[in-house]
Parts: C-alpha cells; structure tokens; sequence
C-alpha cells in the first residue's frame, strides 16, 4: 500500500509562524540577561521603580473598573472578571488591594467613594474624568485605559531586566486581551 502525497507540497515555514518566532524572539532576548537586584545597593533599581508604578497603575485602572461598575451596575458581571485581574495585576507588582475588601470580592466590585477617587487620578493610564453615562462610552473608556497601559508596559519592556520585564510583558498582554473583550460586539 503506497501513501499519496500531501495534496500541499511543503515549502518551509509559514509567514505566519516566522513573524510569531520572530516576534516571541524578540521578547525572550529583552526578556532574559541578569537579576533585578542593584549590584550597588545604593537605592530602587529600575525594576523596583517600574514595579512600584506598575502596582500603582494597576490599582488606578482597578478603580477605574469600579467607577464604571458603579455608575454601571448593569455591565457588573461582564466587569467584574476584569477588574479582578487588573487587581491581581496591582498584586503581583507589589502593590495592595486596589479597592475595600469588598470591592475586591468577585461579587460586587464597587470600591469607597475615596478609593475610587484616588484610583481614577491621572496614573490611570490615560486620561482622568468622569464616568461616561452610556454603557458604550464607558467600555470606551476603560479599553483606552487599557490600551495606553499596556502600551506603556510593552515600551517598558526595554528598560528592565529578567522577571519584571516577563511580569510586564505578561501583564501588558492581559490588557490587550482586556482591550479585545471590552470593544468585542462595537462591530
């Protein structure tokens, strides 16, 4: 019994995957190379301070999430999923529970007037202001929140060794992923 050939004969690797080993070689070389630890001692290393404004923008964007819930109460459930990563995100940089512990409850996230406050300054990764009244205009806002973060964190990407730039580049990721699930159906 002979087997047929292929119907495609095969030309060597797709454009497709050699952008992606491409793109995923790139990051790994800024991605690896020494410790975040300062040889010196003398004070914040680079990862420290990028940490630190990262655990920062986190939260701010963790109360901006809320804001919108708050004034949404409607979107909630569609909300609440990405508030908690973003509040994961504030975490993992160092930083602390972005809202009151029942914000940070799955359930209902809505975070004191003070925190929200505070959360919605002009660190939250974009433009500070109020909660848009339509539904649309805040999913708007939030994704452009989202957008200029995780651009940020990408630039950032260059500036930091080893595990931050992983932690950013992971975390810079997620709010793509956040952007792509807040404007999913503005067809």
């Amino acid at each position: 019994m002979s087997l047929s050939p292929s119907p495609r004969p095969l030309r060597g690797p797709r454009r497709r995957s050699l952008l992606a080993s491409a793109a995923g070689a790139a990051l790994l070389v800024g991605c690896t190379g020494g410790s975040d630890s300062d040889a010196s001692g003398t004070g914040p290393t680079a990862a420290d301070r990028a940490r630190a404004r990262a655990a920062r923008d986190s939260e701010a964007l963790a109360g901006r999430y809320a804001a919108v819930i708050s004034a949404h109460p409607g979107l909630t459930e569609r909300l609440g999923p990405l508030r908690e990563d973003v509040v994961r995100h504030a975490e993992a940089f160092g930083g602390v529970r972005a809202a009151s512990p029942e914000a940070s409850s799955t359930a209902v996230p809505s975070a004191s007037p003070s925190v929200s406050a505070r959360a919605a300054g002009p660190t939250a990764a974009g433009d500070a202001g109020a909660v848009p009244a339509d539904e649309k205009g805040a999913l708007g806002m939030l994704a452009d929140a989202e957008r200029k973060l995780a651009d940020r964190r990408a630039e950032a990407l260059l500036d930091v060794p080893g595990e931050t730039a992983r932690l950013l580049s992971s975390v810079a990721a997620a709010g793509a992923a956040h952007v792509f699930l807040l404007t999913e159906g503005d067809g």
